[in-house]
């Protein structure tokens, strides 16, 4: 991103990887060279978030299997987040517990009931590599936790148990989007 610029304005709208698709079942490499193509795939990542109007986007959800997310979440205190992760680590999940709806712009249309933890910390890098800390609450916690699970292979449908499960699988095998071949 340029100085002063508004997050992907200069990214490209890419196609999102639904549900699925093995891209989202595989846990991503560390990102390993800072430079142009990282701010390139930054740039997307916003852009495609932005077009398909979520509040986090993980590169393996356009297909890249590199462990990068971006964010534009409010926290507890309905205080907008902004930013990205590279190399993200969930270095703190605690609080207290709480279910709330969650979604996906994998799973088009869809939420569950999803426990999450209320505080979330996660620590990497810049895109230019200068360390970061991120701490969130509430809604950003969740956020932070199902954009780092994203990396690990994990979307949030793995966490639902119970009825709830049930009724998710139902929905997402007669969803118009749902992708054959992959696992439901």
């Amino acid at each position: 991103m340029r100085h002063g610029s508004i997050p992907g304005a200069h990214g490209r709208v890419r196609p999102l990887s639904l549900h699925g698709a093995p891209a989202l079942h595989t846990p991503c490499a560390d990102v390993t060279e800072f430079g142009p193509e990282l701010s390139r795939l930054v740039e997307d990542l916003f852009a495609t978030m932005y077009a398909a109007q979520g509040v986090g986007l993980a590169a393996n959800q356009i297909g890249v299997p590199l462990r990068v997310f971006v964010y534009d979440c409010p926290d507890d205190d309905d205080v907008r987040r902004l930013g990205h992760v590279v190399n993200p680590r969930l270095v703190e999940a605690d609080g207290v517990v709480i279910r709330g709806p969650e979604g996906c712009l994998s799973l088009p249309g869809l939420e569950a009931g999803t426990e999450r933890y209320d505080h979330a910390v996660v620590e990497g890098f810049t895109m230019t590599g200068e360390p970061v800390t991120v701490h969130g609450t509430g809604f950003f916690a969740r956020c932070l936790q199902h954009e780092c699970d994203h990396l690990e292979g994990t979307v949030y449908a793995d966490h639902v148990t119970g009825w709830r499960r049930r009724r998710l699988r139902r929905q997402i095998s007669r969803s118009s989007w749902r992708q054959t071949g992959g696992p439901s």
